[in-house]
């Protein structure tokens, strides 16, 4: 069944992308859609997915037998039947018709039945499907068991706010680039536009929108006076403690965001190299650069686990964003739950551990290093730390003064919260010189 949840993972957007006949792949197939329709399209889609397990359970509910393999689409197709029953203000006779009428686009005309019967039994069973299914932790908090089991684990009676968060639509935050406004100033052209929006006290460059829109709408996008980045992110370059002549590395920089706000907070810097391993995401990094009007970066393609592309020169501070299990942006990236397997974890610790090793020899005696995730799990992050700084003699963990997250046996942990901050984690390391 995991198999069968990946491969519908992935349908999904080919399944939508044929139903709107885009006749395009799903990531550019989407652009071609006029804004109403692509919000409607990427709702279907995110939707789905936020509501996966829970879908699943519901269509194993409706299903005599588990449909072939090759029939994931129409698998895929049923579940966004499902979602639009359950979870949006359309009619439910227009939500069945439209999920029949699309297995014809998937030329599977065969479909049509099964899907306009699945789909009339859920809208007339709906209340004993639901207690069916209601005492399976999966259906319940749409998590994947383990994924449950292991919140659970590490954060108690907090884990059920972290499964409700996970669920619900992410809120929009901004950083403003300080290098061209004050937040004030741009707070003032948003109302001047006629967008809500608030500052926030985790950032001086943050600002969260009271309501979503299409980013490309915001005053100054284009020109580079804002970017989008969740505020929990943003205390990374102000966790440097930034100062004019440094040199810096950002690991494991794409797609760039984290390094555009350490030039927009100290444009004096020596030099910044912006490292990752995949040269089609350092295109990303470059275009954020050009949108916001930086220089001064050195982008190097490169693995930070090994030290074939460093020149020996070492950095008074770097950036250590490590690939994690991303389990603290579920809600922006509902997929997560399908993708992620839980033997994944001893593979991603492991990395972080390679990556860490290495990269702390590049740090000057007296420098800082910034270990950061996106992750609410303690195995990537406090656990990590704390045995990396048993290892080793020269790391001494530095102070964080502040008021955000919970405090961790080492660094801190901020958990994703309803319009607050998405889940992450940090550390600073000292180097002892």
């Amino acid at each position: 069944m995991a198999d069968a949840r990946v491969q519908a993972a992935r349908t999904l957007g080919e399944v939508l992308a044929k139903h709107c006949s885009l006749n395009k792949p799903f990531d550019t197939g989407i652009n071609k859609l006029d804004e109403r329709d692509r919000g409607l399209f990427q709702e279907l889609c995110y939707g789905t997915l936020r509501w996966y397990h829970r879908l699943e359970a519901i269509a194993g509910e409706l299903l005599q037998k588990p449909l072939r393999n090759k029939d994931q689409d129409v698998y895929a197709l049923l579940l966004i039947g499902l979602y639009q029953l359950e979870y949006l203000r359309v009619p439910d006779h227009a939500a069945i018709s439209e999920t029949v009428n699309a297995s014809r686009a998937l030329k599977k005309p065969w479909a049509s039945g099964l899907l306009n019967g699945a789909l009339r039994s859920f809208q007339r069973d709906r209340e004993q499907i639901f207690k069916k299914i209601s005492g399976k932790p999966q259906a319940s908090f749409s998590h994947p068991n383990w994924l449950v089991a292991r919140l659970q684990q590490s954060w108690g009676a907090q884990a059920n706010r972290i499964l409700h968060a996970n669920n619900q639509q992410p809120p929009v935050c901004l950083r403003v680039n300080l290098r061209r406004q004050s937040r004030d100033e741009y707070l003032v052209k948003l109302q001047q536009t006629g967008l809500q929006a608030q500052p926030l006290a985790s950032s001086p460059s943050a600002v969260r929108l009271l309501s979503p829109l299409d980013i490309q709408q915001l005053p100054g996008f284009s020109e580079g006076l804002v970017s989008v980045q969740d505020e929990a992110a943003q205390l990374a370059a102000y966790l440097l403690a930034l100062e004019p002549g440094q040199r810096v590395l950002d690991a494991c920089c794409a797609p760039g965001g984290k390094s555009c706000h350490i030039l927009e907070a100290e444009p004096a810097l020596a030099e910044l190299v912006c490292l990752d391993s995949e040269q089609d995401r350092m295109a990303r990094v470059e275009e954020n650069l050009a949108r916001l009007q930086l220089s001064g970066a050195t982008l190097t393609t490169g693995d930070a686990s090994t030290c074939q592309w460093w020149n020996n020169q070492p950095f008074d501070r770097v950036l250590l964003d490590v690939p994690c299990s991303a389990t603290g942006v579920i809600r922006r990236h509902p997929d997560i739950k399908l993708l992620r397997r839980e033997d994944d974890l001893a593979k991603l610790s492991a990395l972080q551990q390679a990556i860490l090793n290495n990269v702390w020899q590049m740090l000057k005696p007296g420098g800082l290093l910034v270990y950061a995730t996106c992750s609410v799990l303690p195995e990537e992050n406090s656990e990590l730390i704390t045995q990396f700084v048993a290892d080793h003699k020269d790391a001494e963990l530095a102070p964080m003064d502040a008021d955000w997250g919970i405090e961790q046996p080492a660094g801190r942990q901020l958990l994703p919260q309803l319009e607050g901050p998405d889940g992450f984690y940090y550390a600073r390391l000292i180097k002892a010189g």
